[in-house]
């Protein structure tokens, strides 16, 4: 702005909302329903003394609008909202705080807490029906005006097809703070992760998209900060269009546009974890930030006879009102504009079941999920979904529609509880190695609508899931009561650390079994950021406040930690090369045409396709898969055949070895062992297996890969034994996972 008294104030327009620099001046809109007066307040470079109100006169269609053809980028500006002040009809418009535009492209400045960010008296015996009239401009953040120009060059989308793709979960800071090679200004931001080492680190390890923990402007609980903690994940959003400044080496938002532009170039794509459930302002006795200042009972969901109280499916205090249509416009806008304009590949929805809930169910045919499905743009972009929240009903894993991918928590839980040794469970483990089609295939999707993963970021690390029975989580100050206690982890024999050779070889060899499980199962392998090189939050298994040394990843592997990684890569390496492992489609069971075997056969470790009873066995721990390469029944994008070679994977989650018999199907190939994972990674991919029984270590998987010449038997070699009895077809209810 010019030194000029009063800023020059012309009409503007409605649309579109925020602060939009069209290379001459701004144009301000805010969309209030029930707002009385706004004020636009700009301030000046520090953010700390506000030098202008300017009364928005124009409204058109509820939003309130000017224009400013003296403004630049780089103004940074808030509202005052002026209306009835009355929480027990909703209402709580509070004109002494200034309020974040929900539009805001930038936010600057630092949260400083303070009784004046609320809009009732601290201790007030009427607590949220009282009113405050104390200012808090001075330590409240602030909208910046920007100007998106931004030379996108050739960047293109990398476009990776959904069962090709392999997801590496990381937090921006998290991931780098401690890099070595990364340069100390960078780490921790946005240009930390455009560097070469991370880049090279990802590319060789054979990511194919990076999933980026939340990057929305969020705030530090009042709570947290008053403890000396943080809100580290970032799961509190304030600004869904701006992002998180805290990691930023420049304060500039085309930082995050050149990390996408860089990713982009080495064919990694970027999805970003969003957070619409909810925002950071809490519940009734939260603070008035933006939203609930603007225009409540729009903005949230209240509750129907008591509007003073907010209906809480998030377990945060409030729920984003779905069913105005401009909150769905909020969200619409803010989606298109992380795809459109800085060029995200897909989105995460934390707690994603609210999105859903029309009026107190969740509902499949919601009005949030059918606008994605008809949208040009954002129904071409990857969605997943965390497919449940806290409210009731809110369980909804496998009930999204097509189109969207889910992280799937029942394979998480059953992959651990069968590597833990829990009987009982090679029905269900069939199931999900095979892409879950129990889950997905009746609504016509495919396998890749299943997110497999061992670990994410809310739980345990993969280190941490072999080495402790319980959660630790005194760091958090809650006494140890946060965090889930039902982890289905196993500690080998010692709580956390040891130097017991015998239980770290235990625990090296769990992991290896986590991992090849995950990369050789049908469906979308998620790995969280850390676990191919050691990483441990000591059994924290809810960090969220952690923003230290408990979650910060550990670039200085040891040698085991190196061995792993290399392990990682090969596996990959493996998924990659053979389609097999990640079909587009699944498997039937039953012999393909122009195949002399069915697609899929499941084996008992006598060599003999599972009977019916031999599922239900409690103390069945060792499951055989023979995987026919000729039997895949798809084609290329040229139309070609695509075949493979035939796999035999041996799972023994057995605490004793088992001897496992080739089937007849077999054993008349040469097969060669590319894995074993009671073996470290050296030696795997180049021993040849020529007996008719391979030796399956305990608590151990292997991976055999058919040779394509049929081997010379030798002479005096004697068979196995032909099995007299014919094993039945499994039933089709049972074993749908494998067949359908």
């Amino acid at each position: 702005m010019t030194k000029r008294t009063t800023p020059i104030v012309w009409p503007g327009k409605p649309y579109p909302l925020g602060a939009t620099w069209d290379g001459e001046g701004v144009n301000f809109a805010l969309f209030s329903e029930h707002a009385e007066k706004v004020e636009l307040c700009l301030f000046d470079l520090t953010g700390r003394r506000q030098v202008h109100a300017i009364s928005l006169t124009e409204q058109t269609d509820q939003v309130w609008h000017c224009y400013l053809p003296e403004a630049r980028p780089g103004l940074l500006y808030g509202y005052r909202v002026y209306g009835p002040y009355d929480p027990v009809k909703g209402l709580r418009f509070n004109h002494h705080k200034l309020l974040l535009d929900p539009y805001a492209k930038q936010i600057q400045g630092h949260m400083e807490w303070g009784d004046a960010h609320f809009g009732y008296r601290i201790g007030h015996p009427k607590e949220d029906l009282s009113f405050d009239r104390r200012d808090n401009a001075v330590a409240v953040r602030k909208g910046m005006v920007i100007d998106s120009a931004f030379t996108w060059g050739t960047d293109r989308p990398p476009n990776i097809p959904w069962h090709e793709s392999i997801i590496y979960e990381a937090h921006v800071k998290g991931f780098t703070v401690h890099h070595p090679d990364v340069p100390q200004a960078l780490r921790g931001t946005y240009a930390g992760l455009a560097t070469a080492p991370v880049i090279d680190y990802l590319a060789r390890l054979g990511i194919t998209a990076l999933e980026l923990m939340p990057v929305h402007a969020f705030v530090d609980d009042r709570r947290l900060v008053e403890k000396g903690l943080r809100n580290y994940w970032g799961y509190n959003s304030i600004g869904f269009f701006a992002p998180e400044h805290r990691y930023s080496a420049t304060g500039t938002a085309s930082e995050f546009k050149t990390m996408v532009k860089t990713l982009h170039s080495a064919g990694i794509e970027v999805i970003l974890d969003v957070v619409y459930n909810h925002t950071a302002e809490g519940n009734q006795l939260g603070p008035t930030l933006s939203f609930r200042g603007i225009d409540n009972p729009v903005y949230y969901r209240l509750v129907g006879d008591d509007p003073r109280y907010y209906m809480d499916y998030t377990g945060t205090g409030n729920t984003l009102n779905m069913r105005h249509p401009r909150v769905l416009q909020l969200i619409m806008d803010s989606l298109r504009y992380w795809v459109i304009e800085m060029h995200v590949d897909g989105f995460r929805f934390d707690l994603a079941a609210t999105l859903a809930r029309e009026l107190h169910e969740v509902d499949r045919l919601g009005a949030f999920l059918d606008i994605i499905h008809q949208d040009p743009v954002l129904s071409q972009v990857k969605l997943i979904a965390e497919p449940w929240d806290l409210g009731e009903g809110g369980y909804q894993v496998g009930k999204f529609p097509v189109g969207w991918a889910e992280w799937n928590d029942r394979y998480r839980d059953v992959i651990r509880a069968y590597w833990k040794g829990n009987g009982g469970l090679i029905g269900e483990v069939a199931y999900r190695i095979t892409g879950s089609s129990d889950l997905y295939a009746r609504s016509g999707r495919r396998p890749y609508a299943s997110v497999n993963f061992i670990t994410a970021h809310d739980g345990f690390t993969l280190q941490d899931l072999v080495s402790y029975n319980d959660k630790h989580n005194e760091a958090n100050g809650e006494d140890n009561r946060d965090g889930s206690n039902n982890n289905l982890s196993w500690n080998c024999g010692v709580e956390g650390p040891t130097d017991d050779p015998e239980i770290k070889a235990l625990r090296a060899r769990q992991k290896r079994n986590f991992l090849a499980t995950l990369f050789l199962s049908q469906g979308v392998p998620m790995m969280l950021a850390g676990d191919a090189i050691g990483h441990t939050q000591q059994g924290n298994n809810n960090a969220y406040c952690q923003d230290n040394e408990i979650s910060w990843i550990n670039w200085d592997p040891n040698v085991a930690d190196l061995d792993l990684l290399e392990f990682v890569r090969q596996l990959i390496a493996i998924r990659k090369k053979h389609p097999v492992f990640h079909r587009k489609n699944f498997f039937q069971g039953r012999a393909i045409q122009g195949a002399e075997v069915k697609d899929i056969l499941w084996l008992h470790p006598d060599g003999r396709e599972m009977t019916d009873d031999e599922w239900k066995q409690e103390s069945a721990r060792c499951l055989g898969v023979f995987f026919a390469g000729e039997g895949l029944e798809e084609v290329s994008e040229r139309g070609q055949p695509i075949t493979d070679q035939s796999f035999l994977l041996l799972m023994n989650a057995h605490y004793e070895p088992v001897p496992f018999m080739l089937p007849s199907v077999a054993r008349e190939k040469e097969w060669i062992t590319l894995l074993d994972t009671s073996f470290t990674g050296e030696g795997n991919g180049v021993r040849r297996h020529d007996a008719e029984s391979y030796s399956l270590q305990a608590r151990s998987l292997v991976l055999l890969m058919e040779q394509q010449e049929k081997r010379q038997r030798p002479q005096k070699k004697e068979s196995a034994p032909e099995q007299k009895e014919v094993a039945p077809e499994p039933a089709q209810e049972e074993f749908a996972g494998a067949h359908d």
